[in-house]
């Protein structure tokens, strides 16, 4: 089997963060003392230099909040001197003129914003804290210093209804690029699935005003509309295929295939101070666990879509199954497909917009 090079780097520089989103796929355990012991800048420097060599072209600093980390200047500068394009995924409640203006000088190509509504209020409640106005703020600030600007939205049962608001907001603050991600069930989101799933109605007129958007260009770099893959008739590739694209670094340094491949307990994954890019990406037992077909059961096993969607997502399988290996009961090929339909009879038979979420734990 040949392997090809990664093209991007997830750089999770910590799981701190001053939202408490109750779709966040940080592990639930984040504030475990592991994941407290966040990699010092000298990893993450020899971490950036080594994606130069390897051939990655992207890298995404994010977290938690990566602004929380005050090297993170330092990281940005250096990953620019190679010429790997770096994208700042941001909740923006953190981003000062200050230190955006620095972020600027060091050579920081992108800034991705998330907001949560398009109505303050909603949009606080979901992100469990005051933050909308400060969102706005540094979503002009991004504009105002010449950055290509990119807002993200979570889209699920309870903002779902004002897309088309979303779509709106996105344009008064001049977005370059719209993100409309309907929530994938992992972390936290898993734990509040029933509240967050969605009806089908409400993604069909999602979907229609996505398309208003698209055809009339409102965003110069495009508008993305992700379905969840509870409403979809076959899995997504997980990563666009396990080890087949993308490296993620947690904040504690283990190198992963995605951000929550740690919910695999069959796994070990390598720690960037134990070894180096190259060798993970392509000699690791993890990063070669799901690679290839060797290890599919049926019925991906005879599938025609085995390269496509590589069997779906691990994860989703395990968290779902309690196989890592099984099909992901998203396909409706699955023999545990019936597990996604009474997904969706529970979520659609709540009908309530404001019950109580569990909100992941504050930053400290």
């Amino acid at each position: 089997m040949i392997i090809e090079r990664p093209l991007t780097l997830i750089a999770e520089l910590t799981y701190r963060c001053p939202l408490r989103c109750p779709y966040c796929s940080n592990p639930l355990n984040y504030s475990d003392s592991n994941y407290r012991q966040e990699l010092a800048t000298e990893y993450w420097l020899k971490a950036i230099s080594q994606a130069a060599s390897l051939g990655i072209l992207q890298l995404g600093f994010t977290g938690g909040e990566p602004l929380l980390r005050q090297d993170l200047e330092i990281m940005v500068e250096a990953a620019a001197k190679t010429g790997i394009y770096t994208s700042l995924i941001t909740a923006g409640t953190l981003l000062t003129p200050d230190r955006a203006a620095k972020l600027r000088e060091c050579g920081l190509d992108h800034i991705q914003i998330s907001i949560q509504d398009s109505q303050a209020a909603k949009s606080d409640y979901i992100a469990g804290i005051p933050s909308f106005e400060k969102k706005l703020a540094a979503a002009r600030l991004v504009k105002r210093l010449g950055f290509p600007l990119t807002i993200n939205v979570v889209l699920h049962r309870h903002n779902l209804d004002r897309t088309e608001e979303i779509l709106e907001l996105c344009k008064t603050l001049e977005a370059d690029r719209v993100e409309l991600a309907n929530t994938q069930y992992y972390g936290w989101a898993l734990s509040n699935r029933d509240s967050l799933l969605p009806t089908p109605e409400q993604l069909e007129r999602a979907k229609q005003a996505v398309a208003i958007a698209k055809q009339q260009r409102y965003f110069p770099m495009g508008v993305v509309y992700v379905l969840p893959d509870y409403y979809e008739k076959y899995p997504k590739p997980c990563m666009g295929g396990w080890g087949q694209k993308t490296m993620v670094i947690s904040p504690n340094g283990d190198v992963l295939p995605c951000q929550v491949a740690t919910s695999i307990p069959e796994l070990t994954f390598t720690n960037l101070r134990n070894g180096t890019l190259e060798w993970i990406w392509f000699e690791s037992e993890a990063f070669n666990r799901f690679r290839g077909i060797d290890w599919m059961d049926e019925p991906c096993r005879s599938c025609s879509r085995q390269t496509i969607d590589f069997g779906g997502c691990r994860c989703q399988a395990l968290l779902l199954t309690g196989s890592a290996t099984a099909t992901d009961p998203v396909c409706h090929l699955s023999p545990e497909h019936h597990l996604i339909l009474k997904a969706q009879e529970q979520g659609q038979g709540k009908q309530e917009f404001s019950p109580t979420f569990t909100y992941r734990s504050a930053k400290e």
